[in-house]
């Protein structure tokens, strides 16, 4: 029987660089070779695209870009070709074709739409989101927008372009201290789900907490500070998308950004989360309800906070969440009796379904 040729996009320019890496190497190492052919193609921190054929485990530690096989390649907009365009100095220019792409790229130039279209352009079936609904799920703003008009119930949020506040910072910051009080986080309106997060507690943090932020994106989120546990449901399918147990992140730091997701290691995973029986669905049912609406596709992981009182706020959705072994998406699916490989294995069917 024919294999089926997957192409695994890894790397990216975004501030996400090095976990796409990791996250990468556990999928590429994990997909059934029985039924697929993997083509790895990386791409570097400066955006230059290469076909890797070297070991797999070089690919975490970046050591993968000094391989002396690396060749030039690209995935062609140009629908009849329908894979990648491989650039040699001393060979004629070749193409491969593929038959669905896997998308492990974290953050901007890979999670919002943009490879995404160009895949669609090229007519190559691909796992995750459309290019719609990747681009809303990265922009935290129109997130929120469209939860508030679904009803979707969530924290207080406020969203400010850079450029108003330089207009009218003070005004502005007065408004979010009225409308959202202390502590509040700021965040990056489109970057990862944790990078450039600060929580002020104060005027003058709140102005570091937007320099930093600023350094990310030019649209910055603000959000009141809740007092819930963090609580993450993994969403798989397309027309009839499925929700997996829920899991609780006990992170080593205050909250849960980008040292205590990637980093520290001491960030605890309770799987399944121990909440009510009646909570717990209503976290799921909410996952798929949010999955639909906002025109989620194949995969995306839903973050919670779950109060005291039972309340369940959606916190943002994931269209491609880590990959890492210690990553949600993939332990919450087993947790609920689905391997690694047979995950993996169903995510690439449901992008060829179309």
């Amino acid at each position: 029987m024919k294999k089926t040729r997957v192409a695994v996009l890894f790397g990216g320019m975004s501030s996400e660089h090095a976990v796409s890496l990791v996250s990468a190497s556990s999928v590429i190492a994990n997909i059934p070779r029985e039924r697929f052919e993997v083509l790895m193609v990386g791409i570097t921190r400066n955006g230059e695209w290469l076909l890797y054929s070297g070991d797999v485990g070089k690919i975490a530690d970046s050591s993968w870009e000094k391989d002396t096989g690396n060749r030039s390649a690209f995935i062609s907009p140009d629908s009849s070709v329908h894979g990648i365009v491989v650039l040699s100095p001393d060979r004629p220019v070749e193409t491969i074709r593929v038959d669905v792409v896997f998308p492990v790229l974290h953050g901007l130039y890979g999670e919002d739409g943009t490879v995404q279209g160009l895949l669609t352009l090229a007519r190559i079936p691909f796992v995750g989101c459309q290019v719609a609904a990747s681009a809303v799920c990265m922009d935290k703003a129109i997130t929120k927008a469209l939860c508030d008009a679904y009803q979707i119930p969530q924290a207080k949020w406020d969203a400010v372009r850079m450029t108003d506040l330089k207009d009218d910072a003070k005004a502005i910051v007065e408004r979010l201290e009225k409308h959202l009080g202390y502590p509040m986080f700021v965040k990056p309106a489109n970057a990862g789900s944790s990078v450039g997060i600060t929580k002020a507690v104060d005027r003058e943090t709140l102005y570091r907490a937007i320099e930093l932020a600023a350094v990310h994106d030019h649209k910055l989120v603000f959000e009141e500070s809740v007092s819930g546990r963090e609580i993450e449901c993994a969403v798989l399918g397309n027309e009839e998308p499925v929700a997996s147990c829920c899991g609780e992140i006990k992170p080593c730091n205050e909250f849960y950004d980008y040292n205590a997701k990637y980093l520290a290691g001491r960030t605890e995973l309770v799987i399944p989360a121990e909440l009510p029986k009646e909570t717990t669905e209503r976290v799921r049912q909410t996952a798929v309800r949010a999955f639909r609406l906002l025109g989620c596709r194949g995969m995306t992981r839903m973050d919670f906070f779950v109060c005291a009182d039972g309340t369940v706020l959606l916190n943002e959705p994931n269209t491609i969440p880590g990959f890492t072994s210690i990553s949600m998406y993939p332990k919450l699916f087993e947790a609920t009796g689905t391997t690694y490989g047979d995950l993996l294995e169903s995510l690439l069917r449901l992008a060829m379904e179309g």
